[in-house]
C-alpha cells in the first residue's frame, strides 16, 4: 500500500476485534480509506479462508471501489478483486474481494443460506440504511448465528451511531478511526433563499460564486436529474472557458459517470452530482462543494398504495457529509444555498428506507426466507402498516397462499431482478413483456410527452419509427438503456405461447390501478384498488374508458397519471375472469342523499354493469338508511333531544347507563336504531324522524327506571303542574312562576348526587324576576325585595310577608280583598 491513509491507524484494532470477537462496527469519516484498506488488509492478515464480500449501496461505487484495489495490488480487475452489480460481473475462481451491490447479497444468501466460501460480509456505508442493506445485515446476521459461527460481519460508517448497531450485533466491538480531513472553510448566505426565485437559478448564481472566488473543482450537490440537466444549461456560459461541467447521477451511462469522477485533464471541473458523490465515491481534486440544500427521497404512502418522489430539505448528517467532501485533498471551502440561521431547523438524520419506502420488495424476501421479520435482527423494524399492504400486494399477484406463506410463483418472482410487480408480470406473460418490464424500472425516456404508455413502447421497440413519427424527443442514452436491460430479461423470462397485449401486459403488474373513467366532463377516474386517479386537461389519454396507470405521482387524495395506457373491457375480462363477480350492494349515495340498491359486476372497486336490485331485504336498506345518518347527523326533535339530556345528565353525575352522544349512538346503530328504519330510504325521511321512543327502548327497563326516577322530564309543583326540566344546560333547570311555589322549603334536586334544579322564578306575567339554586335562601334574604317590586307592578297578586307559610297559586286576589 503506497499512499499512508488516516484508517491504517484503525486496522490494528480492527483486525484484532475480527480475530477475538468475528464481528466489528468501524466508525470512519469520509476520506478515511475504510472502502479500499479494510478488505485488503483483512485478506493479507489472512482472517479469512474464504471470500470477502463486501457491500456497496450503488453499482458505480461497487466498480470504483474494485477498480482502486485492484489497482493497489497491480492487477487487473476480476483476478484477486472483482465485482458483482446487476447486469454485469467481472470476478473468477482466484477472486478474493468481491464487491457486490446490496441486493445481490440477499440472492446469494437465499440460493445459499451457508453463504459457502464466504468467510466475511463487509457493509459498507451502512449509514445510508438503505432497505437491501438493512435486509442483508439481518440475514448474514441470522445465518451466522444458526449456521456460521465462523462468518465474519463488519458494518462500516461514516456517520451513523454505531451504539445501536454494535447492540444489535451482540456487543460488537467499535473501533473508530480519525479521518484526513483538511480545514474546510463554510459559506453561507446572508439571508434565506428568496422564494420568488427558482431553485435552479439560485443554485447556478452560487456555483459561480464559488468559482470565482476559490480554486481547484468544484462539487454541486442537487437534488436529480432534472434539476442538474436545468443549472448545466444555465451555468455553461457563465463559467470560464477553461472549466468543464460534468453531470454525475445513477441512470447515466458508466462512460459518463467515469468522466465525471476522473481528475480533469486541464483547467477545472464542476461535477454538477446528486446524492450519488456524498459518501463511497472518491472524486479527484475536488477542494470546492456547493451544497443546494435539497434531498430527493421516495416516499411510500401505505394508505394509498403508491410512492412518490419527494424534495426535502438535507439533514444536518448529510450537509455535513458533503461539506466533508471539499476537505479531502486540501483546505476546502464550503457554499451552502441556505443562511447560517436556517440550520437548526435542519432534521439531525435521513430517514431509513424501511421506514419510508416501498416494501413489496422486502416482504417477498422475508417470504422466501420463511420469516414474518419480527424474528429478525432489523435496526429498524419494518413498519406493520407497510408491510401489510406489502403482502396484501403479493397476495393478489400470487407470491403468496392464503396463509402468506411463499408460492412457487413467488419465488420465480423473487429470482427476477425486478420489483414483484413487474417480475409477475415477466413470469406471466414471457419474453414479450421484457422491453415493457423494462422501461417501466426505467425512468421515463420521453420527458414531456403526452401520458400514453404506448408512445414510450414505441420509442424503445423501433426508435427510428417512433423519431419519425412524433415530436417529443427519446432520450438516447435512456432508450439504450432500456434496450439493453430489455434483451437481459428476455433471457432470465419463461416462454408463453400466446402473449397478451401490451395493456393486459401492464394491468397484470398493476391489477390494483386498472382505471375507469367516472361520469362527467373531467378525466377522473376510479382505480380497482378504490383510489382515485386523474389524467392531465387535454391529455389523449384521459378520453378511454378503461385505462391502466402505471405511473402515479403518489398524491394520497387524487394521484395524477404520469403514465398509463388504455385497455379494453373485452380485455380486462378476458385476463381477470376469475376476479370478476356480480354482487349485491344497497348502500347510501351522498351524491342522490338516498339509499340505493342495485345489482353491479365488479373488479375490485371498478363497476363494469349494474342493475336495479328491486327486491332489496329490509334489513339491507335499513343498514343502508343508518350510513346516511351517520353522514347527515341524528334527527332530534324536541322530546328526543329532552331525553337524551337526561341520559347524558346521569352519566355526568356517575350512573352506568350507555353512551348517548351522536357518536355513540350512531356506533352502535345496529343495536336500537334498525327497526325504525324499515322503508326509509330518503334523506327528507331520515330528518323526519322522531327517535324518543327509539332511544327509550334503546335502554333496558332497569335502565329506563333509573332514568324516570333519578332524571325525571318534569318537576310536579305544589300546585301538581307538571314543569319541564331542562337538562341540557351545566344545572338541570326549571322555569316556574314565584308564586306556584309558595310553602316550598326544600330546594327541588335531582339525580343520584341530589343536584339541585337551576329555578328561573317567573313574575305573573311570565318574565323572569331572580334565578336560584337555594329556594329556602332565596324566601329568607331576597325575596323580600323582590315583593316590594312585584306588589307595585301586580297589585292584584299576592304577594305574603312570610311565602313559606303562604299557599301556592296561579291566581290573582279575588275582588275586593
Amino acid at each position: 500500500m503506497k499512499d499512508r491513509l488516516p484508517i491504517d491507524d484503525a486496522l490494528p484494532g480492527l483486525l484484532a476485534a475480527l480475530r477475538d470477537a468475528g464481528r466489528a462496527v468501524l466508525q470512519a469519516p469520509p476520506g478515511a480509506g475504510k472502502t479500499t484498506r479494510v478488505p485488503l488488509a483483512m485478506l493479507e492478515a489472512g482472517l479469512v479462508a474464504g471470500r470477502i464480500l463486501m457491500l456497496e449501496p450503488r453499482r458505480l461505487a461497487a466498480r470504483a471501489a474494485a477498480e482502486r484495489m485492484a489497482a493497489t495490488l497491480g492487477e487487473p480487475v476480476g483476478r484477486t478483486v472483482g465485482y458483482r452489480i446487476r447486469g454485469e460481473a467481472k470476478v473468477s475462481a482466484a477472486t478474493r474481494i468481491e464487491v457486490v451491490t446490496e441486493g445481490i447479497l440477499t440472492r446469494m444468501i437465499q440460493s445459499d443460506p451457508e453463504l459457502s466460501g464466504t468467510g466475511a460480509v463487509i457493509f459498507d456505508e451502512f449509514h445510508e440504511r438503505s432497505l437491501n442493506a438493512d435486509l442483508g445485515l439481518a440475514l448474514t446476521w441470522e445465518v451466522r448465528g444458526a449456521l456460521r459461527p465462523d462468518l465474519m460481519v463488519v458494518v462500516m460508517s461514516a456517520t451513523l451511531d454505531a451504539g445501536p448497531v454494535a447492540a444489535m450485533l451482540e456487543g460488537a466491538p467499535i473501533v473508530t478511526s480519525a479521518g484526513r480531513a483538511f480545514p474546510v472553510e463554510t459559506r453561507w448566505l446572508d439571508r434565506p433563499l428568496d422564494r420568488a426565485m427558482r431553485f435552479e437559478a439560485s443554485a447556478a448564481s452560487l456555483i459561480q460564486r464559488a468559482v470565482e472566488e476559490t480554486e481547484g473543482g468544484v462539487l454541486v450537490f442537487l437534488p436529480g436529474e432534472g434539476e442538474i440537466r436545468r443549472v448545466e444549461a444555465m451555468v455553461r456560459d457563465r463559467l470560464p472557458g477553461d472549466c468543464a461541467v460534468r453531470p454525475l447521477f445513477g441512470a447515466m451511462e458508466f462512460s459518463a459517470q467515469r468522466a465525471a469522477i476522473a481528475p480533469a485533464a486541464t483547467g477545472r471541473k464542476v461535477v454538477l452530482a446528486t446524492s450519488i458523490a456524498e459518501t463511497s465515491l472518491t472524486i479527484e481534486d475536488i477542494r470546492v462543494v456547493v451544497d443546494g440544500g435539497r434531498a430527493r427521497r421516495a416516499r411510500f404512502d401505505p394508505a394509498s398504495g403508491m410512492s412518490r418522489l419527494v424534495t426535502e430539505r438535507v439533514t444536518r448528517a448529510e450537509a455535513e457529509q458533503r461539506r466533508g467532501r471539499a476537505g479531502r485533498v486540501a483546505e476546502g471551502t464550503c457554499y451552502r444555498l441556505w443562511a447560517k440561521g436556517e440550520e437548526g431547523a435542519l432534521a439531525a438524520f435521513p430517514p431509513a428506507e424501511i421506514e419510508a419506502g416501498d416494501l413489496t420488495g422486502l416482504a417477498l424476501e422475508l417470504a422466501v426466507w420463511g420469516s414474518d421479520g419480527a424474528d429478525l435482527a432489523f435496526l429498524t423494524p419494518p413498519p406493520a402498516p407497510a408491510l401489510a399492504e406489502a403482502r396484501a400486494l403479493l397476495a393478489s399477484l400470487g407470491a403468496l397462499d392464503g396463509a402468506g406463506r411463499i408460492t412457487g410463483h413467488g419465488r420465480a418472482l423473487a429470482a427476477l431482478p425486478l420489483h414483484p410487480r413487474l417480475g409477475h408480470m415477466l413470469v406471466v406473460v414471457g419474453p414479450q413483456a421484457a422491453p415493457l418490464a423494462a422501461l417501466l424500472a426505467e425512468r421515463d425516456p420521453l420527458r414531456g410527452a403526452p401520458a400514453e404508455l404506448a408512445l414510450r413502447l414505441q420509442a424503445v421497440r423501433d426508435p427510428r419509427r417512433y423519431a419519425a413519427d412524433h415530436p417529443w424527443p427519446a432520450d438516447r442514452a435512456t432508450v439504450e438503456r432500456i434496450g439493453a436491460e430489455a434483451r437481459r430479461l428476455a433471457r432470465l423470462a419463461p416462454g408463453q405461447d400466446a402473449p397478451p397485449s401490451d395493456a393486459q401486459a401492464a394491468a397484470l403488474a398493476y391489477p390494483d390501478r386498472i382505471g375507469l373513467r367516472r361520469t362527467g366532463e373531467e378525466p377522473r377516474y376510479v382505480l380497482s384498488s378504490g383510489k382515485g386517479a386523474v389524467v392531465a386537461e387535454g391529455d389523449a389519454l384521459g378520453r378511454s374508458r378503461l385505462l391502466v396507470a402505471t405511473d402515479l405521482d403518489g398524491d394520497p387524495r387524487e394521484a395524477r397519471i404520469r403514465q398509463g395506457i388504455a385497455i379494453s373491457e373485452a380485455e380486462v375480462r378476458e385476463l381477470f375472469a376469475d376476479r370478476i363477480a356480480w354482487a349485491d350492494v344497497c348502500e347510501w349515495s351522498r351524491r342522490e342523499g338516498r339509499v340505493v340498491a342495485r345489482r353491479q359486476e365488479r373488479l375490485g372497486a371498478l363497476v363494469l354493469a349494474e342493475r336495479n336490485w328491486t327486491d332489496a331485504p329490509a334489513e339491507a336498506v335499513a343498514l343502508a338508511a343508518l350510513e346516511g345518518l351517520r353522514r347527515i347527523g341524528l334527527p332530534m326533535s324536541e322530546p328526543a333531544r329532552r331525553f337524551r339530556a337526561r341520559v347524558e345528565f346521569l352519566r355526568r353525575e356517575g350512573a352506568d347507563l350507555p353512551d348517548f352522544t351522536d357518536e355513540g349512538l350512531l356506533a352502535r346503530g345496529e343495536d336500537w336504531l334498525l327497526p325504525y328504519l324499515k322503508g326509509k330510504r330518503s334523506e327528507a325521511e331520515l330528518r323526519a324522524l322522531d327517535l324518543t321512543e327509539a332511544l327509550r327502548a334503546s335502554l333496558s327497563w332497569e335502565e329506563a327506571q333509573l332514568v324516570d326516577r333519578l332524571a325525571p322530564g318534569r318537576f310536579e309543583s305544589p300546585l301538581g303542574r307538571g314543569v319541564p326540566i331542562d337538562y341540557e344546560g351545566e344545572h338541570p333547570a326549571i322555569a316556574v312562576r314565584l308564586q306556584e311555589l309558595f310553602g316550598v322549603t326544600r330546594h327541588p334536586t335531582v339525580g343520584p348526587k341530589r343536584h339541585p334544579l337551576r329555578i328561573t322564578l317567573l313574575s305573573p306575567a311570565g318574565r323572569p324576576v331572580q334565578v336560584t339554586m337555594d329556594l329556602p335562601g332565596f324566601w329568607a334574604s331576597s325575596y323580600g325585595d323582590v315583593r316590594k317590586d312585584m306588589r307595585g307592578q301586580y297589585p292584584k297578586h299576592p304577594w305574603p310577608e312570610d311565602p313559606t307559610q303562604a299557599e301556592p297559586t296561579l291566581r290573582a286576589k279575588p275582588r275586593g280583598t
